[in-house]
């Protein structure tokens, strides 16, 4: 009986830190969603691992990999008042297979054969030609807002969203920020970059 109770009540510590650690991410989203910056740099390294994880898992090449977590962050941005707070870490999973899905999707696929009549009755496996052309579109906009960012946003954004992201302390280094500025500054480079897509 004593080895029962004690069970459940490992269980219920579990349970306990779990919760205490969504209510932490919770709080995360509703600062950074109030314009808070070191509340989404905080939120941004507790859920970077878990971006990264998924994006991996789809094999993708790193600079697929490196494209969908930057569009998952602007994302996320662009919803941060629409997302449950006590669900971004399953939001953020949802959007990131979500678009590894759509990295994959364009892919073109190559089948080897000698005979004309293997084509015969294949459905067609290429994307709509509009939807083709919006995430070209898209990813220009994103490349073209990125290149319009000041040099030492640029390469703060690239060590960043590198696989893996980049020490602050390697950041501080190169780039000569101030570990405690990295944060913050890095908030300004995506709300920077929201606006210039936005508009």
């Amino acid at each position: 009986m004593t080895q029962h109770l004690s069970a459940e009540s490992g269980t219920d510590q579990a349970t306990t830190e779990d919760t205490s650690v969504r209510s932490e991410a919770a709080t995360l989203v509703i600062q950074a969603a109030s314009g808070d910056q070191g509340a989404w740099s905080r939120l941004v390294d507790h859920y970077a691992r878990l971006v990264w994880a998924v994006t991996r898992s789809f094999r993708l090449s790193d600079s697929d990999a490196a494209d969908v977590s930057q569009m998952v962050w602007l994302r996320l941005l662009e919803h941060i008042h629409r997302v449950d707070p006590e669900r971004v870490g399953a939001w953020l999973v949802v959007t990131t297979r979500r678009e590894c899905l759509r990295v994959l999707a364009f892919r073109k696929r190559v089948l080897l054969t000698y005979e004309s009549s293997a084509f015969e009755g294949q459905p067609g496996d290429q994307p709509e030609l509009d939807s083709e052309l919006l995430a070209g579109e898209r990813a220009h906009d994103v490349r073209r807002a990125l290149e319009s960012l000041p040099d030492r946003w640029q390469q703060l954004l690239g060590m960043l969203m590198a696989d893996p992201p980049a020490p602050y302390a390697e950041i501080s280094a190169t780039i000569g920020i101030p570990i405690g500025s990295i944060g913050p500054i890095r908030g300004r480079c995506l709300e920077k970059l929201r606006l210039l897509l936005a508009s």
